[in-house]
């Protein structure tokens, strides 16, 4: 009698958006990384955030770049590398890239992104526009440690480039981690950063609870893609999107909140909400002009000139990255 073929079984491993989100709902209180924000639905979402009329830092940040252009590119010196940390659709680093003569522009463009395929989507659109720059994307975690291409003969500095105010989604600690990779990734040259500040709570709300509900669609599509992507089964319509100003530790908070009790499975767990509970997304943190310029200090950079609007709404930052001592 011939024997019985042994039955092999196959592990699959989670990815580390299940790791993540299970491990951020298993927390008091539950809270989950907003880079995960950010696949192909997520960054297009974004991209439509920062075109609303209550969304104001996208646009005054841009109106800055535009009118302080010459200053900037002075600053970057000619020949420069950029590196862009959460690249995302690459519109604002074209105002760079057009504010130097053709024999002093960047030489080559390292824009580092989570979401692979939107990244390079707007990649390839860049090297159309500017075929003399390299353009080398980098799908990659950018708050992690990096290692990046060797600097080619006749580059001029490594310069990092992290418009948006995201530098504001970080916890405090960890803005200070990040700030300090990336000054030891520029070490010799710069790095350009947009900082949202302090100001009325007003305009804080209305821009994280827009009308049209982007902002909202935006955060629920967490959930989307937690289901599309992890087999979960989170009913959208069972959460709804909140956001609020919260002066003490000035930063806008963002949460999903269960509209009733209810069970979510995810990847074999449960996880039981009340009715009421919140799934903390993201904070977007609002600085001074010198609060920032502190942290800068205490990560290792020099600060240098920095560029406001004229209601102060916002602000863009130049800091030197000392060379390695």
């Amino acid at each position: 009698m011939p024997r019985a073929r042994a039955r092999t079984t196959t592990t699959v491993e989670p990815s580390e958006f299940a790791r993540d989100l299970m491990a951020g709902l298993a927390r008091t209180p539950r809270n989950v990384p907003p880079k995960y924000f950010y696949d192909a639905a997520g960054s297009a979402l974004f991209d439509g955030i920062c075109e609303l009329p209550e969304y104001y830092p996208t646009r005054t940040e841009l109106r800055i770049l535009a009118e302080r252009a010459p200053e900037i590119a002075a600053q970057i010196g000619p020949r420069a590398e950029l590196v862009e940390f959460g690249a995302g659709s690459l519109t604002k680093v074209r105002l760079l890239f057009d504010a130097f003569k053709a024999e002093d522009a960047p030489r080559r463009y390292l824009p580092i992104d989570i979401s692979g395929e939107h990244l390079e989507g707007a990649a390839e659109r860049l090297r159309a526009d500017y075929p003399e720059l390299v353009v080398q994307p980098i799908v990659a975690d950018y708050t992690m440690p990096l290692v990046l291409p060797a600097t080619g003969a006749g580059v001029g500095q490594r310069v990092g480039f992290f418009p948006g105010s995201t530098i504001g989604n970080f916890h405090p600690e960890e803005a200070l981690s990040f700030m300090q990779l990336a000054a030891r990734l520029l070490r010799g040259g710069g790095m350009l950063v947009g900082v949202d500040l302090v100001k009325e709570p007003s305009r804080l709300h209305a821009a994280y609870n827009d009308a049209q509900g982007v902002t909202a669609a935006f955060n629920l599509n967490l959930l989307l893609r937690a289901n599309r992507e992890l087999g979960a089964d989170f009913d959208l319509d069972a959460f709804g999107h909140y956001a609020f100003y919260n002066p003490l530790l000035q930063r806008i908070e963002m949460h999903l909140v269960s509209r009733r009790a209810q069970t979510v499975n995810i990847g074999g767990e449960r996880f039981d909400f009340f009715e009421g509970e919140s799934i903390h997304t993201e904070n977007s943190h609002k600085f001074t002009v010198e609060g920032f310029r502190a942290l800068a200090v205490r990560a290792g950079f020099r600060p240098g000139p920095v560029w406001t609007d004229e209601a102060r709404l916002f602000s863009v930052h130049w800091l030197h990255a000392p060379a390695a001592q």
